[in-house]
């Protein structure tokens, strides 16, 4: 078996399964340098092969993060990496991060799919209370996918973000189980 062929959640469109290092490694350090991931993303330095590698072990080692890539259910193509951050069990809290590599996969309903998941995983299988999430403000595709999600803005860092010569405000947004199982219900039913 190979990891492509690894299922630990699956949406409509994609299955979710753990990254792996010898395999998925060189698109994730491919994608994060790509100045079309990049730009919306806070990092700002260029990542080597090495340094992607560390922060992969430092990511599967650490048992508040779960660290998953995006494959597309047809093609068995992966496509990006979705991940639950920061988990706080004592709050029940954690924070979303995303990004699809490649744009021709973008605005196709992947990332909601996947994100609907990891959503049911944190909820249902977790128990967690809250999940958060950040955008830079001209992050608008992720603004409006996290809003599919039921993602609500909480606040805004005042220019927060500094990125192509200016500053720009980061806009936090959660969502609560509660409010998302109505979504998902709705999801399920392809409503």
């Amino acid at each position: 078996m190979t990891s492509q062929e690894v299922v630990f959640l699956e949406g409509k469109q994609v299955v979710l399964r753990p990254l792996d290092k010898a395999t998925d490694l060189e698109f994730c350090q491919r994608w994060i340098n790509d100045p079309g991931v990049r730009h919306f993303l806070m990092n700002a330095w260029p990542l080597s092969l090495e340094q992607e590698a560390k922060w992969f072990d430092g990511m599967i080692n650490d048992k508040s993060n779960i660290l998953l890539g995006i494959v597309i259910k047809e093609s068995k193509e992966l496509i990006g990496v979705m991940s639950l951050n920061q988990i706080d069990w004592i709050n029940r809290t954690a924070i979303t991060g995303s990004w699809i590599g490649d744009k021709k996969h973008r605005g196709q309903g992947y990332g909601t799919d996947a994100k609907m998941a990891l959503l049911a995983y944190a909820f249902l299988t977790l128990n967690l209370r809250k999940i958060c999430s950040s955008a830079i403000a001209f992050n608008d595709a992720s603004l409006r996918f996290n809003a599919k999600c039921g993602y609500k803005e909480e606040g805004v860092l005042k220019q927060q973000v500094y990125k192509d010569g200016q500053y720009y405000d980061e806009f936090l947004t959660a969502v609560f189980k509660e409010d998302w199982l109505v979504l998902w219900e709705a999801y399920q039913s392809g409503d």
